[in-house]
Formats: structure tokens, sequence, C-alpha cells
């Protein structure tokens, strides 16, 4: 027998609900119960426990997605399983489409190697909290930085002490002293050994990064794995990335090339050569490198944030090779697994019509100003009139909030939300801030619905 689920709503929207899941065509059996209130996202728990009288047979309840309060509670008072469905009804079909495809982000193959660029020239506090950011952002190794010319006179007392606090630690240099220095201090990983140099892996434990001697020279960079097999050593290859137009594309067929004639070499990928030096949102691009490594079986990345416009570049990596990790677990494309990639744009941005929402607005019997967005821009309305515009400054004076500074405050704020969203095809909500996926520490997306929202500042007493 099909499973029925009893769905709950306001007013309002309990026509719109009906709708839709008639259009669904589900595979259960349901029931639409209108709890007696007008908007459904002013529902709360303690509510549905007051009025709902009848489960109507229901062996999974379903309530607004904006509904607060102690859903575990709710379920255990009722006897039945409750969950909250999306924040907007038209994402219904997609949430329960959703259901049998539940990706597992938890697991990944690469991990990030994070480097500490100017870390001869900084303090060990500086670096280790610079470590420790690398760390919450998904760092899995913290690459120490030497620079050319440069003394590093601490280089031994900051590896001992990221080590004292649990760092997996590499060091990078083209100098042979600072490697030497750097794997006897303690160093996991040196970045990075030639065929001229490979003396070095003898002197320290740590495992080497293999670059070619010359920077397109592959044969050298065959010899340098095939000593280090003969020493049945660990190591890792890095047949190094271009920046674009400086050998880029030549680059990515020597990562081919190097994969086909080693199938079981563990790989590096340097992403900082296309993060750092291509003015371009770096979400897409490491999303895209985390792919080709994907494909390549390459299980390791070095990563940078020295540009301000790629400073967040290790907090999308680490989610783009989580993505990228259960799409190819999955046998799937990258595509509806995990929307904080997409930082400027939406798969659905604009999920009811002018007409709906239209029809929506002629119900409404009170002053309280509703603002929505569709393809045809932003409007905005209550029991005294319907308005659009492209422009909020446009629809100030139909608002007649002059003496209301306020509320006109917030209809100023809610409105150029919606603008934006409008412009760059966002999901607007009002009274949610705009989300910008992991391109941002947003607080608010990590909503506790359990508790009620605080009042914003225009109803806080002063």
């Amino acid at each position: 027998m099909s499973e029925h689920i009893l769905f709950l709503t306001g007013k309002l929207a309990e026509k719109q609900l009906r709708n839709i899941l008639a259009k669904m065509q589900p595979e259960f059996s349901y029931t639409v119960h209108q709890l007696g209130l007008k908007v459904a996202g002013l529902m709360t728990t303690d509510m549905i426990a007051r009025r709902l009288t009848d489960t109507f047979g229901a062996e999974r309840i379903i309530v607004p997605g904006r509904c607060r309060g102690d859903i575990e509670a709710l379920t255990q008072n009722l006897g039945i399983p409750v969950e909250r469905g999306p924040e907007e009804l038209k994402d219904l079909p997609q949430y329960f489409g959703k259901q049998a495809h539940q990706y597992d982000l938890s697991q990944y193959s690469v991990k990030i190697f994070a480097e500490i660029t100017d870390a001869a020239m900084i303090s060990i506090d500086e670096a280790l909290q610079r470590a420790a950011y690398y760390r919450k952002n998904g760092a899995d190794v913290i690459d120490i930085g030497c620079l050319p010319s440069t003394d590093f006179p601490h280089m031994e007392e900051l590896i001992s002490t990221l080590k004292q606090q649990g760092y997996t630690v590499s060091i990078d240099s083209l100098n042979p002293d600072d490697l030497l220095r750097g794997g006897k201090a303690g160093a996991d990983y040196l970045l990075s050994l030639h065929e001229s140099t490979l003396w070095i892996a003898d002197e320290v434990a740590a495992t080497p990064i293999l670059i070619p001697e010359k920077h397109e020279d592959l044969a050298s960079l065959d010899r340098a794995i095939q000593g280090m097999q003969a020493k049945n050593r660990p190591f890792i290859v890095d047949p190094i990335l271009d920046p674009l137009h400086f050998g880029f594309t030549d680059s990515i067929v020597r990562y081919h090339t190097v994969r086909k004639q080693h199938p079981d070499v563990e790989m590096m990928l340097g992403v900082g050569n296309i993060t750092e030096l291509t003015h371009a949102d770096t979400l897409g691009m490491n999303a895209l490198l985390l792919g080709i490594c994907s494909e390549l079986n390459i299980n390791q990345i070095l990563a940078t944030e020295v540009s301000q416009h790629a400073c967040r570049a290790i907090k999308e990596a680490d989610l783009a090779r989580r993505i990228m990790y259960a799409a190819k677990q999955q046998d799937t494309l990258p595509k509806h697994i995990n929307p904080n990639l997409m930082a400027l744009h939406e798969t659905a941005p604009f999920p009811y019509s002018l007409t709906e929402i239209q029809e929506w607005a002629a119900e409404i019997k009170d002053p309280s100003f509703r603002i929505q967005t569709t393809v045809d821009g932003v409007h905005i309305y209550n029991r005294d009139g319907f308005h659009s515009a492209i422009d909020p400054f446009a629809l100030f004076p139909h608002l007649r909030v002059e003496q209301d500074g306020s509320h006109a405050f917030y209809l100023g704020v809610e409105l150029a939300r919606a603008q934006i969203a409008w412009q760059l095809g966002k999901r607007f909500t009002q009274d949610q801030a705009l989300t910008w996926g992991c391109a941002t520490d947003n607080a608010e997306a990590s909503i506790d619905l359990h508790t009620f929202k605080p009042a914003g500042t225009t109803l806080q007493k002063k």
C-alpha cells in the first residue's frame, strides 16, 4: 500500500498546495489540511500541537519549511514522523524527487595543501592563526612557503609548533637547504624535488613531491619516478599547472600524459596558478579544477589565498572535492548535489509566475507588505494595491510610508535585496538575507528553526 502523507498549510497557500500536488501525480496518497491561519510560514510546532486534532490516518506529516519549533518533540507528541518541507511550495516536486538521492558530502579523496606563502616574513603566532583558518576551511596539510633570498630563522620552530598542535606540514621551496632543514625539522612533505635533488629524500623521512628538472621535461620526471620506485619510497608527482596563455592547455595535456604512463602514482595539481592569476570568481575555477582531479585520479592539490579575489579558495576547493567525489561515486553529473558553489545564480530563482502572485495578492486583506520577484521584476503588494517595477525607487511613491521611518527603512532594505536577486537570477525570500553559497560566511545560512526569530531592528524598542 502507498504511504499516506498529511500536508499542513495556511489559508493563502492551500489552493496552491493542492494544485502542485495534483500536478505531481505522486505515488503516495495525501491529505491537505488548512490549520486555521492565513500565512503558512507563521505556523509553529506549538500551534500544530494545539490545533491538530485529527491526523487523517497519515504515516508522515509535512509542515511548512519555515515552521518554527521542535520537530522532534512534535513527532513524539503526535506519534507520527513530522518533517519540514521546502521553504517554497514550488520546490515540493524537487523535495520529493531528492528523497531517494541524498548525497553524502562527508567523504572526499583529494587532500588540500594550503600554503602560507609568506611564512618566512610573519611571526609564529600569525602563522598559527593562518593555519587554524585554513584547517577550519578544509585544509589537510599546512604548506610552509619559503621565499627566494629571504632568511627563515624560525622555520624549525614553526614546523615543530605546528606538529605539536596536530598539523600535517609540508615545506615548500626550490632551495635544497630549505628543504633539508624542513625535512629534518619534521615536515611530512617536501615541495619540491627533481632529478638533481633526489638525494634530499635520502636524508629525511618526508614524502617528496616530484617535479620535472626543467619545466616541460617529462623525461626527467620519469627518471625521478623510477628513482623513488627503486628505493621503494612513497612520493607524489606534480607535472606543474601553468597559467592561462602561458601554457595552461599544454600543462593539462602533461597531466593526462603522466597519468596514462603512470596509472598508479600519486599526483598533485597546483591550482593557484589559475585561481590566483585569473581575475574571475574562483568558485567555478575550483569546481572545474577539482573535476579534472577527479577524472585523472589526482588526490592532492596545492591551494593559496594570496589575492583578495581568491580569499575563499580553500573553502571552495573543500566543497568542490566533496561534490566531485559524490558525483563520481554515484556515476552522475555534478549537478543538483549541493548548491553552494553557485554564489551569483541559482537553478530556480523565480519559483512563481506573475499571474500566480497576482492571484495570491487578490486574497490579501491586511496592510502588511509582501515582496516577491518573478522574471518580470520586483512586486510589492498588500490589501491596498499591487505594484511592480525593476527599480525600487519607482515603487516608493506607492508605499505611503513617508512618515514611518522604520517601516520605510525596512522596505528599502528588502526591496534592495529583491532588486539584486532579480538582476543576478537569485532566489529572494522576504525577511531573509540573500545566500551567496560558500563565497561568504553567512550567519543566516544556519538558522535555528527550533527557536523563534528575534525581532528585527525596526521592531525593537529603543
